[in-house]
């Protein structure tokens, strides 16, 4: 697939045009440098709403640019993909991040000292919800969930409900919950400068160094 182009010449005049990076997507500063591959020492399972696919402001794409046991899956109402079922039904121990009546904080040591399969619902707060609610294979599922004490540094989107995090500080933290500190600062400042970079970009100017 060729670059987005963003004609900003109504005349034609090619120097009008800018070319957008096909992997980044970024237009006047690309940031797949820094996108090198992080090894984690637990499996990360996304299960990303559709809508959130074509949000230009979703964190997803820095776990699934940067660690190397990251696996995604789009989420179906109807068919779930039975590769994804696969992975669940044949992984020792998956467990859901998401916070109910009667999840467990994800710093249990029954959780972290195991071979854990993390399973992160990639949406909205309530695009999430509607997922769980309507997915009997998701609330077969034991539920964990975070407890932080910090605010969360996601720029891009306004919260939709207090201490919550996005989907790239979910695995920040879990790197943090495994002794991962270098991984997890290095996955942190990828994340900010990648906010700074889209930022900047759709304003339509580079980051000033």
């Amino acid at each position: 697939m060729g670059s987005n182009v963003d004609v900003n010449d109504r005349n034609g005049d090619i120097s009008g045009i800018v070319m957008s990076c096909p992997k980044c997507g970024m237009r006047h500063q690309c940031v797949c440098e820094m996108m090198t591959p992080l090894d984690n020492h637990f499996d990360l399972l996304l299960i990303q709403h559709p809508n959130e696919l074509a949000r230009a402001t979703n964190s997803a794409k820095l776990l699934q640019w940067r660690l190397t046991r990251c696996a995604s899956f789009t989420w179906d109402r109807r068919t779930p993909p039975e590769a994804l079922l696969e992975i669940i039904n044949n992984h020792v121990n998956p467990v859901l991040l998401f916070p109910t009546p009667n999840s467990q904080p994800v710093s249990s040591p029954s959780l972290t000292q195991s071979d854990a399969l993390y399973i992160v619902l990639d949406a909205t707060w309530q695009e999430a919800g509607k997922m769980w609610r309507q997915s009997p294979w998701l609330q077969a599922l034991p539920t964990f969930h975070l407890d932080l004490e910090h605010s969360s540094e996601f720029t891009l989107r306004r919260n939709q409900k207090p201490n919550s995090v996005c989907t790239c500080e979910i695995g920040i933290e879990l790197l943090k919950l495994h002794n991962q500190t270098e991984q997890a600062h290095t996955l942190s400042h990828s994340m900010k400068h990648y906010f700074a970079a889209y930022q900047a970009d759709r304003s339509g100017h580079a980051l000033k160094s």
